[in-house]
């Protein structure tokens, strides 16, 4: 019997042992989840940067000659000629293409029979008129009819020459549209010139909100798909005096520098230079909470009001508000309080420009 109490006893105390450990991993385990739910949250902090702030203006637009001409009939009629294709060099009066003039010039041929014949008409009553032999209405009937013979004539020969279509002036062909025998309206365009001597200009839309600071002579930088990783200058040209009601903006004209490469037609992203400021005081753009930024002081988090400058996606100036010494949350939580304990871990990102 003693021998069953024993066994019995010493198994009551491992059972016991065992649920004691139990007990004290249970509440190792919630002492863990306790200190993960109310433990104050790990933040990512970091520290003023000083650096150049650039306060620009975005827009985009396109690249268009300075001076563009159109070339387009002034009489409709099939195209039966080109001499001239686009990139072409032209000097000024060379015949670019050629509409189908043959009825005009039948027409011509016909009119200029009248003409010779009201012309030896009038002569010869002219003749009579002088030797009395014919009155002064036969007289001015005979000049009416040569002089309107004449006028016929004239005005299709210019028609005839509306037919042949010339550069204005030197340049070069930009675009042409029309193939030879298309059926070319009146008025309608086949060649654009875009005149020499003129660099190729950007016109860029810019939102009424931002138009007040933009000024004729500000520099820009422009980029461009078609050349990856460069970035060109250019300055404001010209501003229109009267914006788009609907759309809300205006148009804004960027002169390139002579020898840009971007071509006419290319896309681009403009960037208008308001101000550019030195040394100026930098923080991520994702530390700002609005007008606001989260400080750290003393293990809680401080919300501080800021005046800032110039603004861009990846870092903002601070005007008022903050110190070079100071240490703010670089992402901050959205439910974070103000005087919340945090727990701060080192920001290894350097600080940068505005962009």
């Amino acid at each position: 019997m003693a021998s069953n109490d024993s066994r019995s006893h010493r198994k009551s105390a491992l059972y016991r042992a065992g649920k004691g450990a139990f007990f004290l991993l249970l509440a190792a385990g919630l002492s863990v989840l306790l200190w993960h739910w109310l433990a104050p949250p790990m933040v990512k902090v970091g520290h003023p940067t000083r650096g150049p702030a650039i306060q620009a203006v975005y827009a985009t637009g396109n690249v268009e000659a300075s001076v563009t001409v159109t070339i387009a009939p002034q009489v409709g009629g099939r195209l039966v000629e080109l001499r001239a294709d686009e990139g072409a060099e032209v000097t000024p009066g060379q015949i670019l293409g050629r509409l189908d003039d043959s009825d005009l010039r039948a027409s011509l041929g016909d009119e200029q029979a009248r003409l010779r014949y009201a012309e030896q008409r009038w002569q010869r009553v002219q003749a009579l008129f002088s030797s009395g032999f014919a009155t002064i209405d036969q007289l001015d009937q005979a000049r009416s009819t040569f002089d309107s013979a004449r006028a016929t004539t004239r005005r299709i020969e210019e028609q005839i020459k509306f037919m042949t279509l010339r550069a204005p002036g030197a340049g070069h062909i930009i675009r042409r549209d029309g193939e030879v025998g298309d059926f070319i309206p009146l008025n309608q365009p086949v060649f654009y010139l875009a005149q020499s001597g003129a660099p190729p200009r950007i016109t860029t839309v810019v939102d009424e909100e931002d138009i007040a600071g933009v000024k004729v002579g500000q520099p820009a930088q422009i980029t461009a798909d078609g050349f990856p990783g460069r970035v060109f200058e250019g300055k404001v040209a010209e501003i229109t005096a009267k914006g788009d009601p609907l759309a809300r903006n205006y148009r804004v004209r960027i002169a390139l520098l002579p020898g840009t490469p971007l071509m006419i037609g290319m896309t681009t992203e403009v960037n208008i230079i308001l101000a550019r400021r030195e040394h100026a005081l930098l923080v991520p753009s994702t530390a700002l909470n609005g007008s606001a930024i989260w400080l750290v002081r003393d293990g809680r988090a401080h919300k501080q009001s800021l005046s800032l400058g110039a603004r861009g996606a990846d870092r903002s100036e601070v005007l008022v508000g903050l110190n070079d010494g100071d240490t703010f949350i670089a992402e901050p939580p959205a439910e974070l309080k103000d005087g919340q304990k945090v727990r701060a871990q080192p920001d290894a990102a350097p600080a940068g420009t505005p962009r």
